[in-house]
């Protein structure tokens, strides 16, 4: 009798898994494949009700949401259109398109956002993604809603690095993504950080350590380099990633000109007269949860000081900002990271 009981008791969990199994909708095979779903014009078009609900811009087009049916099941994506306009007119159109499709189409981690499929049809060029329910870091951190917490921003830093680091050191071909900013962070469902918009990457071949292109990026997340007419390399986004991370730690942006002292108008320049100065806790304002932590705030904020030096040299590897971050390692005083900036 009892063996019966059991039987029966392991049968209906059997049946009660299958079941949730099967009313899970099934993920796109394109992200944990290799291989690009091509999509027609006309099917994004009426995935987005013709394009009107918008998530964001770029230099080079538009993001929209869209929803795609899979097997039966509706999938929410992001679809980045570039600019007709642009692609008549200039070849660099073109180039990003390509560029973006070369560099993130062979990716696969946890802290990018996936490439899904493409459109490449007569002067339609789109990008279909998946969709990032939170938006991005930019609105997390400097929108209307409170202040997001210490744990979640420290975390935030982490899978920003963890994503550079894999561009940087653990893809087949070196990627420089060249435009790291809040606004090209999103975060999914449980708000862990995916690096997303790679059109202004460049692909670095198996004997390259640096680049000769023009300025790329965004301004205030630039590094010196770029202005100086030389090679650049992957520190490039260590210094955007620095700033990113005072951004960050301080819940401001990088510049801010409504301030009551005028020295605390450029965020590294202030941070750095704080750390100096031992008075980390004027960048700290009513933050009671990361008072309570200065010796991670210290931490983070001597690694942002490192990420941003103007000699790239002094930078440090963004797998060594990971070990810094982590107090794997121990860091040194950072130097004043010069006046730059101004």
């Amino acid at each position: 009798m009892n063996v019966l009981l059991l039987l029966a008791t392991c049968f209906v969990i059997f049946r009660f898994k299958q079941k949730r199994k099967a009313i899970i909708p099934p993920k796109f095979e394109a992200i944990k494949g290799k291989s690009l779903r091509s999509f027609s014009y006309e099917e994004l078009e009426k995935a987005t009700n013709k394009f009107s609900e918008q998530l964001g811009s770029g230099a080079f087009g538009t993001v929209f949401k869209g929803v795609i049916s899979i097997n039966g099941y509706s999938n929410c994506i992001a679809i980045k259109k570039l600019d007709k306009i642009d692609m008549a007119r200039e070849a660099s159109g073109e180039q990003e398109f390509k560029a973006e499709v070369s560099a993130i189409g062979r990716t696969n981690h946890k802290n990018l956002v996936q490439l899904i499929g493409l459109c490449n049809e007569g002067q339609h060029r789109l990008l279909v993604y998946e969709f990032m329910n939170n938006g991005s870091l930019g609105s997390f951190l400097f929108g209307p809603s409170p202040r997001p917490s210490w744990h979640h921003r420290t975390q935030i830093g982490l899978d920003i690095a963890m994503g550079l680091c894999y561009l940087h050191e653990e893809c087949s071909t070196q990627i420089i993504h060249c435009d790291i900013k809040p606004q090209n962070i999103l975060l999914d469902d449980s708000f862990t950080a995916r690096i997303s918009d790679f059109g202004l990457a460049k692909i670095l071949t198996k004997n390259q350590t640096q680049t000769k292109t023009g300025i790329r990026g965004s301004r205030g997340y630039v590094a010196p380099e770029w202005f100086k007419n030389s090679g650049v390399r992957v520190k490039v986004d260590v210094y955007s990633y620095g700033i990113v991370l005072l951004e960050l730690i301080c819940c401001r942006r990088k510049f801010e000109a409504k301030v009551e002292e005028e020295n605390e108008m450029i965020l590294c320049d202030w941070v750095y007269d704080c750390y100096k100065d031992g008075k980390m806790d004027m960048v700290l304002v009513n933050d009671e949860e990361a008072l309570g932590d200065m010796n991670r705030v210290e931490r983070f904020v001597m690694v942002a000081l490192w990420c941003i030096q103007e000699n790239p040299l002094l930078r440090p590897t963004i797998k060594k900002v990971i070990h810094m971050l982590e107090g794997i390692i121990q860091i040194s005083i950072p130097p004043n990271p010069s006046s730059f900036t101004n």
